[in-house]
């Protein structure tokens, strides 16, 4: 057994941070946008001290070498076989992973969980509801109106010039309500990676494929499932979170965070370990089915 540096799949090559006791019971963990593996550094350390091993890649349009042209190619059944390519690779036999995912990586968590269940030990998504849940909150809530930044980023150029122009005010941190609660040295962070590294496009086209990804086919998700949400978070409110119920059938937990922001791995590691402590060992034990209601 050794540790993983990268892996590959049709001929691209994805960076992963590989942390923690080697022999310890894998936890992929999936960031979102605009970050990378970095987004994971708070809570990392934290599943290592519980003797987990995490793989954290830099996911399609991250890494350098896997930004394919066009936005078909980052299409959500593309992100999910990446996934699957990593987990094969580290090659957990017949245990399966925990995943994690925050914003746009519980995305894919979530379709992951729904096409290959078999491949996972458990779900966690940060932030982000199940996909189904989302696009019926866009007609029953304010998250159509929470979500105006996914229908700009449909534009073409046009956003990337916005964000360009947001690096060089020289304070991007303090330029959006996006980054409220987020430390302004993650948000440079952050940004600086997306505008500098050549990310942008590959980055804004996972937005930009979103037409290509119908909810409706995905399956229920049967595998014991955590979802963390916070009642702060500018970009998701509680409605969609709150439907998510019906789109799990296996053991399922719902936490939401008070005054904590979108940023939920950064902005509140120590609270989500402890809700990931007997959600990982399946200390509780539900059975399929149940619901557990925590700080709604």
């Amino acid at each position: 057994m050794k540790r993983l540096s990268s892996f590959t799949r049709d001929g691209l090559v994805f960076n992963v941070v590989d942390q923690g006791p080697l022999d310890g019971d894998i936890v992929v963990l999936l960031h979102g946008f605009p970050q990378t593996a970095s987004s994971w550094d708070a809570l990392a350390p934290l599943l290592h001290a519980e003797g987990y091993r995490t793989l954290a890649p830099d996911q399609r349009g991250y890494s350098p070498g896997a930004r394919p042209r066009g936005r078909y190619a980052y299409r959500t059944s593309e992100l999910v076989d990446d996934v699957l390519a990593l987990i094969r690779t580290a090659d957990p036999g017949t245990r399966g992973v925990h995943v994690i995912g925050h914003d746009w990586g519980a995305a894919v968590a979530w379709a992951l969980a729904a096409a290959h269940p078999n491949a996972l030990s458990t779900l966690t998504a940060l932030s982000v509801p199940h996909p189904a849940a989302f696009i019926r909150s866009l007609f029953t809530s304010r998250q159509f109106l929470m979500s105006w930044y996914m229908y700009f980023f449909q534009l073409p150029w046009i956003p990337e010039v916005a964000l360009r122009r947001l690096y060089r005010s020289g304070n991007p941190a303090r330029a959006t309500k996006m980054t409220a609660g987020q430390p302004e040295a993650n948000t440079l962070r952050d940004v600086t990676f997306l505008i500098t590294s050549g990310a942008l496009t590959p980055a804004l086209n996972w937005y930009r494929a979103m037409p290509f990804n119908p909810p409706s086919r995905l399956s229920p998700v049967t595998v014991p499932t955590l979802f963390i949400a916070s009642d702060a978070d500018p970009a998701l409110g509680p409605k969609c979170a709150s439907l998510t119920r019906d789109y799990v059938t296996g053991p399922y937990t719902f936490h939401t965070l008070p005054g904590v922001g979108h940023w939920i791995p950064e902005q509140a590691a120590p609270k989500v370990a402890a809700l990931l402590r007997p959600h990982l060992s399946r200390q509780d034990s539900t059975e399929a089915g149940e619901f557990h209601n925590l700080g709604e």
